[in-house]
């Protein structure tokens, strides 16, 4: 209550039972400012040693007035609401007040804090400093503080609570402040996990708005930050027993101020936020039995050349040769079709080698003379001799739109059945975007390039169901989402999309990409293949984790790297079980 309030409570003492203001005689006129008195001593802000010369609203500024100058000695106080002192985490602290304006909260740069000021500043603590106004990043904050006093122990603020998403001016309002989110939020991305400790935050997992049509997902991200801005924090925040955080995980008791850094809205925790792994991590899958399975697979640059686009020593490269093996044991699969292999002979046959020895499968890559093209990755068809036959040699699209020749090979069950075609291809990626020409129009760059790739694709498709089997799977990483253009030219040549047939919107990724799920990794079959289809579905084993889990993750994270098949790539594994019918 402040004193203009106390002193209307007193007009309403002065006031008849009835509403008619009355005469007081002097001893009555007495008690009554004796009381309001007292009321307005009861509810002044907590003593400190001199008067402030500034609150933190005129410091901030406020719609009316700018803030103070950079530079400007002042006097001020608050309550500590967050306490981040040391070179590890953010070097300062948050300090909230009560003002004219409402709460305000601000941020107190103080590097030089000794131990006897960590032990004062904490949570809760009422303190005054001798400090100059500053500005990091575009946002006002004290700094250069020469003198803190302890004006009281009081309580901290309450949390204002909230609901997300909020819109800018009520962010903007907020920032600085001890704040609470009474809902659960969803982990939606965790790149930034390993190398800042943070995690994007949404309602919901995010999509990609052309992953699928009609796509109206309310997409603002809130981060998860650790009360610190250092790169590679050891150990790794949020973790599970596992040593993960997957996208799809849920975080309630969201308690921490609100700030603004690094071009977006975060929250540094004042409280342990509570996970729930409402995402856990896949089973291996089962075996497919009478069923023949095909899997495509992107084994992100799989090289024997160390130092180039893959591994960097010979360690990381045992490490993704272990990730690899464990992934092609779980996927049980009788045909591989893979991606980002790279372009020698040498290193197709030490991968066809190692997830032999490792597995106790037998695999063999289809041979012949099929161009590979130049680039530096290439495509690969491998097989189990037990379950099926090769039939043909490699057939490559060497139409020139292509800078990795999609390349297919014919099939036949050793049990029985008809033959069918597999065919695997990696359509350019949405990277190294040029100045000008194919830029990016809302499906990436180099879209005009892969439109043309699909079209070069569908003739392909034709000439293969002539001289081989109208039977055809096209698998492989195609570097379009669902919804995009590639996909509807492969499509409007009436290939069944077998993910959008078979699976939710939900289920529908393979990658996710700044916090947005969506499937770049397809599995699309002709019509005379797609009734004989039994299931399909990504094995969610990569996507969902965060990239220092990798082969090549840093050196913070060098324990909890480990040979299972937990991102084995930055792709998820696509499978397709082909129903024994016919045999």
């Amino acid at each position: 209550m402040k004193p203009r309030q106390n002193l209307a409570l007193f007009a309403r003492l002065s006031a008849a039972s009835d509403g008619a203001p009355r005469l007081l005689g002097t001893r009555r006129i007495g008690r009554y400012l004796l009381l309001a008195l007292l009321l307005v001593a009861a509810q002044a802000p907590a003593s400190c040693p001199e008067p402030s010369t500034a609150d933190l609203a005129a410091i901030k500024g406020t719609d009316a007035a700018p803030a103070l100058p950079e530079g400007q000695a002042v006097v001020t106080e608050g309550v500590v609401t967050g306490a981040f002192l040391g070179r590890d985490r953010l070097n300062g602290f948050y300090l909230q007040q009560a003002t004219e304006q409402g709460p305000v909260g601000l941020f107190v740069y103080m590097p030089g804090a000794t131990e006897r000021d960590a032990e004062r500043l904490v949570p809760g603590k009422h303190v005054q400093l001798h400090a100059r106004t500053g500005a990091y990043r575009g946002r006002v904050q004290l700094q250069r503080v020469e003198r803190v006093e302890i004006c009281a122990r009081d309580r901290l603020p309450e949390p204002e609570a909230l609901a997300w998403p909020l819109d800018e001016s009520e962010l903007e309002t907020l920032e600085g402040r001890l704040v609470a989110f009474a809902e659960p939020l969803t982990v939606t991305g965790n790149y930034e996990l390993g190398r800042y400790g943070s995690l994007r935050l949404a309602n919901e997992r995010l999509f990609r708005p052309t992953n699928a049509p009609d796509d109206a997902q309310e997409r603002a991200v809130l981060m998860l930050d650790d009360g610190s801005y250092r790169a590679f924090p050891s150990p790794i925040p949020y973790l599970n027993d596992d040593g993960t955080r997957r996208v799809g995980s849920r975080v309630a008791g969201l308690t921490g101020v609100l700030t603004h850094a690094f071009d977006a809205w975060r929250l540094h925790p004042t409280e342990t936020p509570r996970f729930l792994d409402a995402n856990p991590r896949p089973a291996p899958l089962e075996e497919p039995g009478e069923r023949l399975r095909v899997a495509a697979f992107n084994v992100e640059n799989y090289f024997t050349t160390l130092g180039q686009r893959g591994a960097a020593n010979a360690e990381e490269l045992e490490r993704q040769r272990a990730k690899l093996a464990a992934t092609v044991a779980g996927l049980k699969a009788d045909i591989l079709a893979l991606v980002e292999v790279q372009n020698t002979p040498g290193a197709l046959a030490d991968l066809v080698e190692q997830l032999s020895l490792r597995t106790g499968v037998t695999y063999r890559a289809v041979g012949g003379r099929a161009d590979r093209g130049s680039d530096a990755i290439k495509l690969a068809l491998l097989y189990r001799q037990d379950r099926v036959e090769a039939i043909s040699e490699l057939h490559a699209d060497n139409d020139p739109v292509h800078h990795r020749p999609p390349l297919a090979a014919f099939f036949q069950p050793r049990e029985g059945g008809e033959a069918f075609g597999v065919v695997t291809a990696h359509f350019k990626a949405k990277s190294g975007c040029p100045a000008r020409g194919d830029i990016d129009q809302g499906q990436g760059c180099w879209n005009e390039r892969r439109v043309a790739q699909a079209k070069a694709m569908a003739a392909f498709l034709e000439r293969l169901a002539t001289e081989g089997s109208e039977r055809l799977l096209l698998v492989g990483d195609l570097n379009a989402y669902g919804a995009e253009e590639p996909i509807r030219t492969l499509t409007d040549t009436g290939l069944v999309d077998l993910i959008a047939r078979e699976l939710p919107p939900e289920r529908r990724y393979t990658y996710v990409f700044h916090g947005e799920s969506g499937y770049l990794d397809h599995a699309l079959a002709s019509p005379a293949l797609a009734a004989s289809v039994a299931a399909v579905h990504p094995w969610p084993i990569n996507a969902d984790e965060p990239p220092f889990l990798g082969y090549d993750g840093p050196e913070s994270a060098a324990e909890l790297i480990r040979p299972d098949p937990f991102r084995s790539s930055d792709h998820d594994p696509v499978v397709v079980d082909l129903s024994p019918e016919g045999r």
